[in-house]
């Protein structure tokens, strides 16, 4: 696991990409330099009634300029009061934390394919980048898309939305057997109910797969137990068949939790 670093990072930009969903880029060198896809911040509240930080995946690291970009959900207070930051603000940050995806799975010669719905797609643009296999990206949106641009980039893109006003209409397995989706190995990110079914999918199809947890976390280190799912495994930890989301995660390889 990389070491992790407390940094003052001062905004660069923000933009509201979609209903909700905001993009921040934020001068913070040392976490750009070591950050691995599937790896994440915690971004604390300059208001100091709110102790606990809210966990933000890393969209995009760019160790050249010294920067991360974050594409978040405005879901409570907190993220509320990131989405007023403007350029110049001060967000103090502590990172890169989690493990992150394997990416040796997917060499040159093999083809990845790279599964994300709703707030778990931004992490897919880094992976994407990181890979030197094939790639094909399939996401899912209740409606509204955004990092459509990033994410066609790289290999081939398909998305589907429940509205089904574009793309598939439906879900990512949908999409998936819609457009004969074939791969050597699956990454995902998002909700549980999707990762489930991928993981049934994975299994079915003798696949390959990796899948990255969504949790509510507290301290963001593995100290607290707050974010712990079901493991084959006992955790050396708490002596019990779980495993921490925030550091032993948040990237596992599906048959070995329980989703």
């Amino acid at each position: 696991m990389a070491e992790k670093y407390m940094e003052n990072a001062r905004v660069i930009s923000q933009e509201q990409i979609a209903d909700g969903i905001y993009s921040i880029w934020l001068e913070a060198e040392q976490i750009a330099g070591s950050a691995a896809p599937g790896q994440f911040v915690s971004v604390y509240s300059r208001d100091k009634s709110r102790m606990l930080p809210r966990p933000i995946s890393i969209c995009e690291a760019d160790r050249d300029q010294g920067r991360i970009r974050l594409v978040y959900r405005v879901a409570g207070a907190g993220t509320a009061e990131f989405s007023r930051c403007d350029a110049g603000d001060v967000l103090e940050l502590l990172g890169p934390l989690g493990n992150g995806f394997p990416l040796e799975r997917c060499p040159a010669g093999k083809k990845a394919m790279l599964i994300g719905g709703g707030i778990g797609i931004p992490p897919l643009v880094q992976l994407a980048a990181g890979l030197e296999g094939d790639v094909l990206t399939v996401v899912g949106y209740r409606d509204e898309q955004f990092l459509t641009e990033e994410l066609s980039r790289r290999g081939s893109f398909f998305f589907a939305t429940e509205s089904g006003r574009a793309g598939t209409k439906g879900n990512v397995l949908d999409c998936i057997r819609e457009n004969g989706l074939k791969a050597d190995v699956i990454y995902a990110c998002g909700p549980a109910p999707m990762l489930r079914a991928l993981k049934a999918y994975a299994a079915e199809n003798k696949i390959e797969c990796w899948v990255s947890m969504e949790e509510r976390m507290a301290c963001g280190i593995g100290a607290c137990l707050a974010c712990v799912c079901r493991s084959k495994e006992i955790d050396g930890h708490s002596q019990v068949h779980n495993k921490r989301i925030c550091k032993d995660g948040p990237v596992f390889r599906a048959e070995e939790i329980e989703i």
